[in-house]
């Protein structure tokens, strides 16, 4: 890879060298190996270029802490190879990306699927909580739960060789490109945005998916103009893997009849689902009936008009700050209990807290986190504290890290103070890293 402003990602090409170029995306915490099953077929009509995320299967360490940032990771290291149009199929992480190149460079991609894909996968706490243990505890929790995520229970036992491989994908990556791929996914919201996917679109997930199964396929469907539905029976969330004779086959079909020569903005089109595509596959298994797609999730809180003289309106950041520092559930239940006696202070604390001093740019978040709690430790706000040790975790202060904080304010706030602190902050830190089996 040359050196660049903007790293490069790791990759490798297959097939003939004048066939269209076809790129197969990775998921969290797996390689490019992913698609070993697929790769003979596809490379008979194109050329298949894969690539790896950031320290994943030994590429280099830059981690990248947005999926508009993969995208444009991806981008740069195409346009060193001189591609300048193909096709793309992503698994999850590598189908946000997919979603991420067809909104924002729809001029060059020819034809898109995403497997295992969603328009926000989860909730931003979710991910962040992941990242957490990660920190804390390393990356062999997340290894070893890996197989009951991605495979069914069936495939798992009867394939322990495939589950072996998986749990050593995972334990394999770099912990801190690990941590800032689950922020990536614990921000990629493009629910609203769609409607302006305007490539042919394949949405193809397990039938037995946990983790973005059925529901979150519908939601693209429903709202890609463009878009058909396959459900793999049989297979998890790594239906590629569990399932590839099915998985070739569909993509096969849907990259030989759906590839877009010339760019071609969606007009006048209406979110309608298209009739399903059919895997082939021999003895399958029955498939439930089709659910409607679920409704919005959350409303959007209603924010307050913009500031006068043309400043704007600090809100909008602070809550966007509040909720990636404090966490979703935290957020969500303090703006529900407020009412018409609590509700301005609320506002007042979004606004000039979370938008006008957490914002600034002169300091990181964590060195923020540092300050907050000697503060709170000062103070003897114990309760504000225990939320204060969870964002300092989510903002990448170890319990280590944490606990030195606490000793320097032993000396300069009272043993007192700290004694009630490092009880809080224990309790805290035990219930955000230990992992979940």
């Amino acid at each position: 890879m040359s050196e660049m402003k903007t790293p490069a990602l790791q990759y490798r090409f297959d097939g003939p060298e004048d066939a269209p170029v076809l790129i197969l995306g990775p998921s969290l915490g797996t390689t490019w190996h992913m698609w070993d099953r697929q790769v003979p077929e596809l490379a008979k009509q194109w050329r298949v270029f894969r690539f790896d995320l950031p320290g994943h299967g030994g590429a280099p360490a830059y981690p990248a802490g947005s999926v508009a940032e993969l995208a444009t990771r991806l981008l740069v290291t195409l346009d060193g190879l001189g591609v300048q149009r193909f096709g793309y199929a992503g698994c999850a992480l590598g189908g946000a990306v997919g979603v991420e190149l067809a909104l924002r460079t729809p001029e060059r991609l020819a034809s898109l699927a995403l497997i295992a894909a969603s328009p926000r996968f989860g909730t931003a706490d979710e991910f962040r909580q992941r990242g957490v243990i990660v920190r804390t505890n390393g990356l062999d929790p997340i290894a070893r739960s890996s197989p009951e995520r991605w495979f069914t229970q069936g495939f798992a036992g009867a394939q322990p060789a495939i589950t072996d491989w998986a749990v050593q994908m995972v334990r394999t990556t770099d912990p801190g490109c690990y941590i800032a791929a689950c922020e990536a996914l614990a921000s990629f919201d493009v629910r609203t945005e769609l409607t302006s996917v305007g490539v042919p679109t394949l949405v193809l997930v397990g039938s037995e998916d946990q983790v973005t199964g059925p529901a979150e396929a519908r939601t693209l469907v429903a709202g890609i103009p463009d878009a058909r539905l396959a459900v793999v029976p049989g297979a998890s969330h790594l239906v590629p893997v569990e399932q590839p004779a099915a998985v070739t086959d569909l993509l096969v079909r849907h990259f030989s009849t759906a590839w877009q020569p010339v760019y071609e903005p969606p007009v006048g089109q209406t979110a309608l689902a298209a009739a399903p595509v059919q895997p082939v596959l021999t003895a399958p298994a029955p498939v439930a009936p089709p659910q409607p797609a679920p409704i919005a999730e959350i409303a959007p809180a209603a924010v307050p008009a913009p500031m006068g003289g043309g400043r704007p309106d600090p809100y909008d950041a602070g809550i966007k700050v509040r909720r990636e520092v404090l966490g979703d559930a935290h957020v969500d239940r303090a703006l529900a209990q407020a009412d018409e006696f609590s509700g301005d202070f609320q506002e007042f604390v979004t606004r000039y807290a979370w938008g006008e001093i957490w914002d600034r740019p002169g300091l990181d978040r964590r060195s923020r986190s540092c300050v907050t709690l000697t503060a709170l430790v000062a103070g003897g706000h114990l309760d504000e504290l225990a939320f204060h040790v969870r964002a300092a975790l989510r903002n990448g202060l170890t319990p280590t890290e944490i606990k030195e904080v606490l000793l320097q304010a032993a000396v300069y706030c009272g043993v007192p103070a700290a004694n009630s602190a490092f009880t809080v902050a224990q309790q805290v830190i035990r219930e955000e890293t230990t992992p979940t089996e």
